[in-house]
């Protein structure tokens, strides 16, 4: 898959998490959600606890672990808004549910286009 440059806002990030507070973002600076969701986009650490979670783990399609080692990540704020800029070859289902597993649903697509 070709790269792709995703481009999100998140309203309130100090407050923004996601369902599960073994697998949500904690709270802090743009710079470190930027980094740990590079992470998840990375390497599979997040998807495999979060998959092990699961009621029935085998079941889980393991498209969906999917990484990419180049995958970027850059967070900025202003205001209480932050805009994140994500550069990566991973489709837009895997990027929504590592971003959802780290803040829930506090986030919205801005743009997508060519890396």
């Amino acid at each position: 898959m070709s790269v792709q440059r995703y481009i999100f806002s998140i309203d309130d990030l100090p407050r923004a998490r996601g369902e599960s507070h073994e697998l949500s973002f904690q709270g802090g600076s743009p710079d470190t959600f930027a980094e740990l969701l590079q992470q998840s986009l990375r390497e599979p650490s997040l998807w495999q606890r979060w998959r092990s979670m699961q009621a029935d783990p085998d079941a889980v399609d393991p498209a969906l672990g999917a990484n990419d080692p180049a995958a970027t990540v850059e967070a900025h704020q202003s205001d209480v808004h932050v805009t994140v800029h994500v550069r990566t070859s991973l489709p837009h289902a895997i990027i929504q549910h590592r971003m959802t597993l780290l803040i829930g649903k506090h986030w919205t697509l801005r743009d997508v286009s060519a890396g």
